[in-house]
């Protein structure tokens, strides 16, 4: 990808940090312009930004902004984002050189924000939920290009697991199929998003962030590609399997009947499953989002103590 840099413009303290070996986060903006409604989508942003600190870890904002891939965003990026909601594009890997080549502002997706965060040289990430496999699949061929970044960018991916919206088992088949190691951080299965526990086995579980970081040195001086890494939602603020299951096919017909597909469903289909869930959904949702970020942060640290060791 040589000629990448004059595309890519980093913050003077991710920069700092990356030449100094300290740990580093990456997180999308996504969450920030389609995920979260206002005001609560810029005050997620700047918690989840805040938990990140506090572990002595540098957050790294990923976004496209004036005709260049950013990472590393100021307060008043953030809100601009955040205030700019649907208007933002949503960018994957396959929106980004057209983002950039029409100057227009972009949101990153997992997919996208990997791949930035992997040009910087940052190695763990921290999101909500994954994109994996769509609901009738079979007949819309829907699959997230999360997926296939994992299969391709050597950054760990920390997660709550797939989005709840997807079929879990179809996501959890590809993953396996495509080489992706699933490790879950005190868990045996994957979990699904909203809830804790699933029939899906991850592929190893560890029970500290240095054995996870240990695991992702191997994995990467192997030239092997992405890890996901799922962490639980805490279980006082985990939703009910069976509570949510019927919101979301209700909100899967709602969406076929409407002619929603492509990368307006996710979002549209969070918006719904937030009004038939009265607002308990996006309640779970920052809630996971501000753990996987903790966790994200304690393997970055344990990752930057290894190397310098």
């Amino acid at each position: 990808m040589a000629g990448f840099e004059k595309f890519l413009a980093v913050s003077d303290e991710v920069q700092q940090a990356l030449a100094k070996g300290q740990p580093v986060l990456a997180l999308e903006s996504t969450l920030i312009t389609h995920g979260l409604a206002w005001p609560h989508n810029l005050e997620t942003a700047l918690a989840i930004e805040t938990a990140v600190r506090e572990q002595g870890v540098v957050p790294a904002t990923a976004a496209v902004l004036g005709g260049k891939l950013r990472l590393g965003l100021n307060e008043s990026a953030l809100r601009q984002l955040a205030e700019s909601g649907h208007r933002v594009v949503k960018c994957s890997r396959r929106d980004l050189s057209l983002v950039l080549q029409s100057g227009k502002s972009g949101a990153t997706t997992v997919a996208s924000t990997m791949m930035i965060a992997h040009l910087a040289g940052v190695r763990v990430f921290a999101t909500g939920g994954i994109g994996g496999v769509h609901r009738g699949a079979a007949s819309s061929f829907d699959i997230s290009a999360d997926l296939q970044e994992l299969t391709r960018t050597p950054v760990a991916v920390v997660c709550a697991g797939p989005k709840a919206i997807l079929d879990l088992g179809l996501t959890r088949e590809y993953l396996e199929t495509h080489g992706v190691p699933v490790i879950g951080y005190r868990t045996d299965t994957l979990p699904p998003f909203y809830s804790r526990d699933s029939a899906y086995a991850v592929d190893q579980r560890y029970d500290q962030a240095t054995e996870i970081a240990q695991a992702l040195r191997i994995q990467w001086a192997l030239g092997l590609a992405g890890v996901l890494v799922v962490n639980p939602i805490p279980a006082d603020c985990a939703m009910d399997q069976d509570q949510v299951e019927q919101p979301i096919a209700d909100a899967c017909r709602d969406a076929a009947k409407a002619g929603i597909s492509g990368k307006d469903l996710t979002p549209w289909l969070l918006a719904r499953l937030e009004l038939l869930t009265a607002g308990e959904s996006v309640k779970t949702n920052i809630a996971l989002l501000l753990n996987n970020a903790r966790l994200g942060a304690q393997i970055a640290v344990a990752l930057s103590e290894q190397q310098g060791s």
